[in-house]
């Protein structure tokens, strides 16, 4: 299993560019109320960790978090402090991951934060993919899943669809209050 299943993530990654450093591309994610008020819940995998632990138990993987590999994409320095203090570390590494975005780009690759599970290992961080992926394209705060099987191997099977914002989330939650009252 291969995941995209951070609207945010992939909304602020899908934002940087030449004109759009990493720093704004985050506040913008906020403004959109993409994000959690604290940005560094997102940015720290954490909520992509409790997701793939989710997918992982579906699939009869009995994961805990402590199994699950962090790969952080921000130095330990932007999750110290207040958010203010965040704020101000964060913007130190807008031209690091401008140059890294440009150098990209010229191979024709994107970055991309991925949970991956593949026989009981999970982990999560960010990916550089190039444009055969399934997730090269995924646009805005979109997630993606891909479950590769037996019989999915060479082209394995895609979900894709809305992944952040106030409305989807609130749909999810009202989805699983009906559930629950009908039980």
């Amino acid at each position: 299993l291969q995941a995209v299943l951070s609207g945010t993530l992939n909304f602020i990654f899908n934002e940087i560019g030449p004109d759009v450093p990493m720093s704004e591309a985050i506040r913008r994610a906020k403004e959109k109320g993409y994000s959690e008020p604290d940005p560094r819940i997102d940015l720290s995998g954490k909520d992509v960790v409790r997701k793939i632990l989710i997918l992982s138990r579906e699939a009869g993987y009995p994961l805990e978090e402590k199994d699950v590999e962090i790969k952080p994409f921000l130095p330990a320095d932007c999750f110290e402090g207040s958010q203010d203090d965040f704020w101000n570390a964060v913007k130190k590494y807008d031209d690091v991951f401008e140059q890294k975005r440009k150098e990209l780009a010229g191979k024709g690759k994107r970055w991309r934060f991925f949970a991956t599970m593949d026989e009981g290992k999970a982990s999560v961080g960010l990916l550089e993919i190039d444009s055969s992926h399934p997730a090269y394209e995924l646009a805005g705060s979109n997630n993606i899943i891909m479950i590769t099987t037996e019989r999915y191997r060479e082209f394995p099977m895609v979900i894709k669809g809305y992944g952040a914002g106030a409305d989807v989330t609130a749909a999810g939650v009202f989805a699983d209050i009906i559930r629950v009252a009908s039980i």
